[in-house]
């Protein structure tokens, strides 16, 4: 592992930098979940949404795409 970047301040934030930050992704239920995120970090840090995204995950159905429709 190389050297974090400097908004790397929590556990959360350690392990998303340094298993998913800058990596392509093509799965769509990935790709909604970071929409989903995303949206809601608007006016928080990144930190916080990491740190509630168990939540998030249950909120919006593990982030299927059509459960969430219905």
């Amino acid at each position: 592992m190389g050297e974090r970047c400097n908004w790397v301040r929590t556990d959360a934030d350690a392990h998303y930098h340094d298993t998913e930050w800058g990596r392509p992704s093509h799965d769509e239920r990935y790709l909604f979940e970071m929409l989903i995120l995303e949206g809601a970090q608007a006016g928080l840090s990144w930190s916080t949404i990491l740190n509630k995204r168990e939540g998030y995950r249950a909120a919006f159905a593990n982030f299927e795409v059509d459960e969430v429709a219905r």
